[in-house]
């Protein structure tokens, strides 16, 4: 049985708010990674259609001008499933690669007006494996995003082993985390919108205490990105170029890091894993194996939706 396959995180600029030519964007890069070998591609967080960075600008309020922009926002999301989803997937099909992506995902169960910041799990035959909706959004981001449940807190088999994916700052959640140690997971998806040295220290911390792989992709944006019709592009300071550089990296089961991080740029960073490493990490400090105290320690998740 192989073990040894090529990954890529994505570090690109999505065509903001607008997920036709976002949707596009991420189909050439799709094509474009199978080419190169990779068996997986993880985008960055809200990719499509954009992060909403407007919330840690604008106060509450400003009522009128958020509600344009969330009403931007939620025609620009994506519905599990719907045309997007059937680009994405077919993308991965013809490429033959599994694709997480990260999404402003309607709530199409009830009103279909509200949102999650969700990830999307797509096979390399281009079935959808599943969706992630991240459990608590961070600071201004709750004036956007509902709150998940830990019905998605799980990994997906697939060809190149199991996948499972946290968004951003649900990664420091040691119980968040736990969860997706005890569902098998071997490749982490971690799309962030957090670029900081900080941040790159917990990336290389969990793939130690996991034992496993981790791609923490994070969107690289430029003031010039956000067209001229969205007046928030103005409350930055005069001169600023970058809104965020990115740092993506690939890591490995010893928390090395594997290629990356890069800055200020946008590209696709692959790296050649082999899921043996993760038994070699493991033989000392396996976190839901030999390490584990379930006689002392007790762990549940409520799983329904």
């Amino acid at each position: 049985m192989n073990t040894k396959f090529k990954i890529a995180a994505a570090q690109l600029s999505p065509i903001f708010l607008n997920k036709e030519q976002t949707v596009a964007k991420a189909c050439e890069a799709i094509q474009e990674a199978g080419k190169k070998g990779a068996k997986l591609i993880v985008f960055p967080e809200a990719f499509i259609s954009g992060y909403p960075d407007w919330v840690w600008l604008i106060p509450n309020s400003k009522g009128a001008d958020l509600n344009e922009l969330y009403l931007k926002l939620v025609e620009n999301a994506i519905s599990i499933p719907d045309d997007m989803t059937n680009k994405l997937c077919k993308a991965a099909k013809k490429a033959g690669i599994n694709v997480v992506i990260g999404i402003h995902e309607r709530n199409t169960e009830t009103s279909n007006t509200s949102l999650y910041n969700s990830l999307l799990f797509i096979s390399d035959i281009g079935t959808i494996l599943g969706k992630h909706r991240k459990l608590i959004p961070t600071g201004g981001e709750r004036l956007i995003w509902a709150q998940g449940d830990g019905s998605s807190l799980r990994s997906y088999e697939t060809a190149i082993g199991k996948i499972a994916g946290l968004i951003c700052w649900e990664n420091l959640m040691p119980l968040a985390r736990n969860a997706i140690y005890e569902s098998g997971t071997q490749i982490l998806a971690s799309p962030t919108w957090d670029k900081s040295a900080n941040w790159l220290q917990s990336m290389q911390h969990i793939a130690r205490e996991g034992g496993f792989f981790v791609i923490s992709t994070c969107m690289a944006l430029r003031l010039d990105d956000i067209p001229e019709e969205f007046q928030f592009k103005n409350l930055y300071p005069e001169g600023r170029e970058w809104i965020n550089v990115g740092n993506s990296c690939i890591i490995g089961p010893k928390g090395q890091i594997m290629t990356g991080p890069l800055e200020a740029q946008e590209g696709i960073l692959y790296a050649e894993i082999d899921l043996q490493d993760i038994i070699k990490a493991k033989r000392m400090f396996d976190v839901v194996g030999h390490y584990s105290r379930p006689d002392v320690f007790q762990f549940s998740i409520k799983s329904t939706p």
